[in-house]
Protein backbone atom coordinates (compact mmCIF):
# COMPACT_ATOMS: atom_id res chain seq x y z
CA UNK A 1 0.00 0.00 0.00
CA UNK A 2 2.47 2.55 1.05
CA UNK A 3 4.93 1.29 -1.53
CA UNK A 4 1.99 2.09 -4.36
CA UNK A 5 1.10 5.28 -2.86
CA UNK A 6 5.16 6.44 -3.01
CA UNK A 7 5.61 4.75 -6.70
CA UNK A 8 2.15 6.89 -7.37
CA UNK A 9 3.43 10.02 -6.04
CA UNK A 10 6.67 9.48 -8.27
CA UNK A 11 5.14 9.39 -11.23
CA UNK A 12 4.43 13.41 -10.88
CA UNK A 13 7.54 14.18 -10.34
CA UNK A 14 9.08 17.02 -12.56
CA UNK A 15 12.75 17.54 -13.12
CA UNK A 16 14.82 20.51 -14.11
CA UNK A 17 18.21 21.13 -15.58
CA UNK A 18 19.14 23.82 -13.96
CA UNK A 19 22.06 26.74 -15.16
CA UNK A 20 24.84 25.02 -13.37
CA UNK A 21 24.20 22.08 -15.26
CA UNK A 22 22.52 20.00 -12.10
CA UNK A 23 18.98 18.05 -11.84
CA UNK A 24 16.47 19.63 -9.62
CA UNK A 25 13.29 17.41 -9.07
CA UNK A 26 10.32 18.05 -7.08
CA UNK A 27 6.22 16.67 -6.61
CA UNK A 28 3.45 18.99 -7.59
CA UNK A 29 1.24 18.63 -3.85
CA UNK A 30 4.16 17.64 -1.69
CA UNK A 31 5.55 20.89 -0.57
CA UNK A 32 9.41 20.73 0.74
CA UNK A 33 9.74 17.49 -1.24
CA UNK A 34 13.01 18.34 -3.68
CA UNK A 35 16.15 16.84 -4.87
CA UNK A 36 19.25 18.51 -6.58
CA UNK A 37 21.51 15.92 -7.92
CA UNK A 38 24.65 16.04 -10.92
CA UNK A 39 22.59 13.95 -12.74
CA UNK A 40 19.77 12.59 -12.89
CA UNK A 41 18.98 9.26 -11.67
CA UNK A 42 20.34 9.99 -8.11
CA UNK A 43 17.97 13.30 -8.68
CA UNK A 44 15.22 10.17 -8.61
CA UNK A 45 16.80 8.47 -5.91
CA UNK A 46 17.49 11.21 -3.60
CA UNK A 47 13.61 13.00 -4.35
CA UNK A 48 12.39 9.44 -3.71
CA UNK A 49 14.33 9.49 0.34
CA UNK A 50 12.95 13.10 0.81
CA UNK A 51 9.62 11.72 -0.09
CA UNK A 52 9.58 8.58 1.53
CA UNK A 53 10.91 10.39 5.06
CA UNK A 54 8.14 13.37 4.42
CA UNK A 55 5.98 10.61 4.90
CA UNK A 56 7.71 9.44 7.95
CA UNK A 57 7.23 13.15 9.47
CA UNK A 58 3.66 13.91 8.28
CA UNK A 59 2.48 10.19 10.22
CA UNK A 60 4.59 10.58 12.94
CA UNK A 61 3.17 14.72 13.38
CA UNK A 62 -0.52 13.02 12.27
CA UNK A 63 -0.90 15.23 9.09
CA UNK A 64 -3.03 14.30 6.57
CA UNK A 65 -0.97 13.32 3.39
CA UNK A 66 -2.09 14.91 0.10
CA UNK A 67 -4.02 12.54 -2.04
CA UNK A 68 -2.48 10.70 -5.42
CA UNK A 69 -4.41 10.03 -8.51
CA UNK A 70 -7.73 10.51 -6.50
CA UNK A 71 -6.70 8.61 -3.44
CA UNK A 72 -4.47 8.88 -0.30
CA UNK A 73 -2.78 5.77 1.42
CA UNK A 74 -4.76 4.12 4.83
CA UNK A 75 -1.57 4.71 7.20
CA UNK A 76 -2.61 3.41 10.72
CA UNK A 77 -0.69 5.95 13.33
CA UNK A 78 -0.93 3.99 16.11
Amino acid sequence: MLTRYIQAAMKHAKYDILEDKTFYGSIPGFEGVWANEPTLEPCRQELQDALEDWILLGVSLNHDLPAVDGSSPDIATT
